[in-house]
């Protein structure tokens, strides 16, 4: 079994959904705990606010990213890359998720995997891609900026 989702399960049987576990994940990379975030998170369960609508791995991935590169004080600055990120992961979620899994929407990839078994396959990928892109533009994922 693949070391992330060995990773993921306890996570799910703890009750957190796909957003919840792609910052889950990220948090514990960094040695780091934030409930307030978590629970933010939840509002992207289920296809934002359970409407079935965007994936929670789509909505999730961008907020992962976010995290490592958006502003979060007032005196910090958004990555200068920010935008360009957030574009391949966007193009790459389109291309590879939607066309493999039946779209960008929590309602249509269910209708293909109503048994929600797809959903550990998505946000696995999702995090490994999200980890990818961070890297490619110099990245830590643990430390931060690195360039």
């Amino acid at each position: 079994m693949d070391d992330l989702i060995f990773r993921m399960l306890p996570l799910k049987k703890q009750g957190y959904c796909c957003s919840q576990i792609l910052i889950l994940l990220a948090l514990e990379e960094q040695g780091k705990t934030n409930p307030d975030l978590v629970r933010a998170m939840g509002g992207l369960c289920w296809g934002v606010a359970m409407s079935g609508e965007i994936c929670g791995a789509l909505s999730g991935g961008a907020c992962l990213l976010s995290l490592y590169t958006a502003k979060g004080e007032e005196n910090d600055r958004q990555d200068d890359r920010y935008a360009s990120m957030m574009a391949d992961f966007a193009a790459w979620f389109h291309t590879k998720i939607a066309a493999e899994y039946g779209g960008i929407r929590c309602d249509d990839i269910l209708a293909r995997y109503p048994d929600k078994s797809i959903c550990a396959t998505l946000v696995s990928a999702t995090y490994e891609k999200v980890m990818e892109i961070l890297v490619a533009y110099g990245i830590d994922p643990i430390r931060g900026k690195i360039d």
